[in-house]
């Protein structure tokens, strides 16, 4: 086990009322955090959302990626659903951090896409490490759920860190002009499942 739990609070939102969990890595003591809302207890499959932080996209408004837009269809998703949780799972840029994903952005603003950006800069096309959702997942006693995503590594490393995924739910939002290279990249070069993909 990578992390502790930590604390937990109320935190109402424009969506519904949460309660908010706070975990930290042992190692790093970095935090991450877990929005539950309703009852997440028993057997019946958890519809779950890992949201990977996005400064630009979730507070800022960017258009330049889907980020933003995901996580407010999650939550809606979320309360509709009466019962779920979302991990917002602090690894900024793909876990290559703020200001490399800055420089990331230079890169692409001058024709690089963004795996491209990311290799120039000596980083993988995601550094992400999802073991730590799983290790979040099992602390609040949660086995099996429907996992909001179209990343199919997300669909893997849980599957093998012994998450039962009864089902993906897709989450396709937020195509626009200025994203659309962004997601046709993580289409065509990552696998992501984004339909419909536009001609290049």
């Amino acid at each position: 086990m990578q992390i502790k739990r930590i604390v937990e609070a109320k935190l109402p939102t424009r969506w519904g009322n949460f309660l908010i969990v706070g975990f930290e890595e042992k190692k790093t003591e970095k935090n991450h955090v877990a929005l539950i809302y309703g009852n997440v207890a028993g057997s019946n499959p958890v519809l779950a959302r890992i949201h990977s932080e996005c400064l630009t996209g979730d507070a800022l408004f960017s258009l330049r990626c889907d980020c933003g837009f995901q996580l407010e269809a999650a939550l809606h998703h979320i309360i509709q659903e009466g019962r779920g949780i979302l991990i917002y799972h602090r690894q900024e840029g793909r876990n290559i951090g703020l200001l490399n994903k800055i420089k990331a952005y230079a890169l692409q603003d001058n024709g690089a896409d963004t795996v491209e950006a990311n290799q120039h800069l000596g980083f993988s096309a995601d550094e992400r490490d999802f073991t730590l959702c799983a290790d979040i997942l099992e602390l609040l006693h949660i086995k099996t759920i429907r996992l909001l995503t179209n990343n199919p590594q997300k669909v893997k490393i849980l599957s093998q860190s012994q998450i039962n995924i009864s089902e993906r739910v897709p989450l396709i939002v937020g195509r626009n002009p200025k994203n659309t290279n962004y997601l046709d990249t993580k289409a065509h070069k990552m696998g992501h499942f984004l339909f419909p993909i536009s001609k290049k």
